[in-house]
């Protein structure tokens, strides 16, 4: 019968010797209290309590958090704006103590200083300011914060201003402006380059002239040369150089007819053309040459005398 008892309180002490063990994991810190009073601190690996009298009252992980603020403030330009600031914080491991019996909600107390320091900078701002300048905003934020919540044990890592979000109406505004700017660099690309074009062109077509020019005033100075050669030539076998420029015209004259005559569809009509016309025009030209020169020497002649004078 002794046996028999002694089977449940066996049992009931193994029950107590296991409860009395217990493990903390990594990057963890178990807060125990004995009869409701902070009793210590127990970190990673299998720790021991007294069971009854010791009682685990928290445990507080050590790894940094994140915690996402949405703060809804207005610009110094009248634009109302979201943003989302981003907090990372971690437990500060001699600090346990004041985590967590100094401080019951500290989710709320980040909240709230990040609306006070959010709500303070950005009124001072404008909407294209905000944006430049978020850094600056997260800066101020973790200035506050690292002040205000390391007496709580707390220690804030890093401050994101990670969203801007200005109303609807106002991002399509801004939109539209910056379609707007980007459409008139645009234009002014393609004016610069329609003008370079015309400028371009304007220089090749005087180019063309310029070559153009310079071609008939070499094909006039060798058809000179080709003449006077000609007269020289007729000089010689005893023709006046009256009578050699007219022959010299005549030839031309039927040269012409002959490329008409060789050309087909032409609509060039040379006046005269009839079989008389040749001698016509030699006797015409030897007078006119004759005249010119008799014309020429009497100048001459008179301009001797008045300057014997």
């Amino acid at each position: 019968m002794g046996g028999f008892f002694l089977i449940p309180v066996v049992f009931l002490g193994l029950i107590i010797l296991f409860s009395s063990f217990f493990t903390v994991k990594q990057q963890t810190a178990v807060i125990i209290e004995r009869f409701g009073k902070f009793h210590s601190i127990r970190t990673s690996g299998l720790q021991m309590k007294i069971p009854v009298f010791d009682r685990i009252a928290a445990r507080l992980g050590l790894k940094i958090q994140q915690l996402d603020v949405i703060v809804e403030t207005k610009t110094l330009d009248d634009v109302f704006v979201k943003l989302k600031v981003s907090v990372q914080y971690v437990v500060i491991k001699e600090k346990v103590y004041e985590a967590f019996y100094k401080l019951e909600y500290p989710h709320e107390q980040i909240t709230s200083y990040v609306f006070d320091v959010v709500r303070a900078e950005v009124p001072k701002m404008k909407l294209d300011d905000v944006f430049v300048k978020k850094d600056d905003i997260a800066i101020a934020v973790k200035s506050e914060l690292q002040e205000a919540m390391l007496d709580y044990g707390y220690d804030i890592i890093k401050t994101l201003v990670t969203d801007i979000d200005p109303d609807a109406q106002v991002k399509a505004a801004m939109n539209r402006i910056n379609a707007s700017e980007r459409e008139k660099i645009a234009a002014q690309f393609e004016g610069d380059a329609a003008r370079i074009l015309i400028v371009e062109k304007a220089k090749a077509e005087a180019e063309s002239k310029r070559l153009q020019g310079q071609g008939i005033a070499d094909q006039r100075r060798e058809i000179a040369r080709g003449l006077e050669e000609s007269v020289e030539v007729l000089n010689k076998v005893g023709i006046n150089s009256q009578e050699a420029s007219a022959l010299i015209v005549v030839t031309q004259h039927y040269d012409t007819l002959q490329s008409i005559g060789e050309a087909t569809n032409t609509n060039l009509i040379l006046l005269p053309n009839s079989p008389q016309a040749g001698s016509d025009m030699l006797n015409n030209m030897v007078a006119s040459f004759t005249a010119s020169n008799q014309i020429g020497e009497a100048m001459k002649k008179t301009h001797i005398k008045k300057k014997g004078k």
